[in-house]
């Protein structure tokens, strides 16, 4: 371990103040970064029933997930990240230069050793299997070095179970209201409030934009992530149900509450969806990653060829990261609804 970890064993305050204001802002009081005491440090934050403590805003950030990456790029925090992991697909576009800025420690999980390497003194993720059991390290671990972590809550909101990469079940639909908290949170730990609040509003008006454009009443959707032989279908609940809400239509998977459960396709063709959202992953590690080899499985398979969706080549196609709640969602969002109004199955 490097001697300079020694100036990063903070000790944590019981006396900091609660981030209960920090989550929003209101017509009184405007977010501002210039403002005097906008943001108080030292910092606690109640994340995902773990107790954070933050002593001044970070300068040397680890983001393990694509997620949380992007949100912090999209809040012009390049310059004081140090490293990034764990990716499904291409960086946004309109990120792509920032990115190129930041260190990629992994394509994937990098280890512990990897991430303390970058002398972190603070770490973000999107997921619980990448910050949690069998990820990364513990949060615990990460606490013992003094260093705070925060972990997405669109990943342990409503959710009846510790998850591992959103595959568990939600007790509650998850709500676009809980990524816009994301970015206040992390905004206000990083005291750059006002640039969180422009971004959440920018947010808000493409997905507003999206979703009156379109009224998809009797349509039916599924949405398949991955695996030919028994394939990750979206249920009801999680970011698939904010894209399927958006635009009034149905998802086939309505009835569980699972994000991702395996199902079969026998089952997908009792249900018949009247459109296929297929995720394009830019990994290549199962068969029905990649887009072209979803469809030639669906158009070649002699149960998948009888599907309505198959037959009228209604493929409604986004990344993968687009289906993880993330500020992706909202490209989902916007994808879907454009491809039901071209083929004018939308009012």
């Amino acid at each position: 371990m490097r001697t300079s970890w020694h100036r990063l064993g903070v000790t944590l305050t019981a006396a900091s103040i609660l981030l209960l204001s920090a989550c929003s802002s209101t017509p009184d009081e405007p977010a501002s970064e210039a403002a005097p005491g906008a943001s108080a440090f030292p910092m606690t934050v109640e994340n995902c029933g773990h107790t954070v403590t933050i002593d001044a805003p970070p300068q040397r950030a680890v983001s393990l997930n694509q997620g949380s990456t992007e949100i912090l790029l999209s809040l012009g925090l390049a310059d004081r990240m140090v490293g990034t992991a764990t990716w499904t697909d291409p960086v946004r576009e309109n990120l792509a230069g920032d990115n190129a800025r930041v260190a990629r420690l992994a394509d994937n999980k990098p280890s512990f050793e990897v991430v303390l390497d970058t002398e972190p003194d603070f770490v973000t993720a999107s997921f619980g299997g990448t910050l949690g059991p069998g990820g990364v390290a513990d949060r615990d671990q990460f606490d013992q070095l003094g260093v705070p972590s925060y972990l997405s809550p669109t990943d342990c909101v409503d959710k009846t179970d510790e998850s591992v990469n959103a595959d568990g079940a939600r007790t509650e639909p998850l709500r676009i209201d809980t990524v816009y908290k994301e970015i206040r949170e992390l905004a206000a730990i990083f005291d750059v409030r006002e640039r969180g609040e422009r971004f959440v509003a920018e947010l808000q008006q493409r997905f507003d934009a999206a979703s009156r454009e379109v009224t998809a009443s009797g349509v039916s959707l599924a949405f398949w992530f991955a695996d030919t032989r028994t394939p990750y279908m979206a249920g009801c609940c999680g970011s698939s149900g904010i894209i399927t809400n958006s635009v009034a239509a149905q998802n086939i998977f309505a009835d569980t509450t699972n994000e991702w459960p395996q199902v079969s396709w026998e089952s997908v063709l009792d249900r018949d969806p009247t459109a296929l959202v297929l995720a394009d992953l830019s990994r290549r590690s199962i068969d029905g990653d990649a887009l072209d080899s979803k469809i030639a499985f669906l158009e070649s398979n002699p149960v998948t060829q009888r599907l309505t969706a198959v037959r009228d080549k209604r493929y409604i196609v986004v990344n993968g990261a687009d289906l993880n709640p993330s500020i992706r969602t909202v490209d989902g969002v916007e994808k879907t609804a454009a491809a039901l109004k071209q083929w004018g199955l939308a009012r």
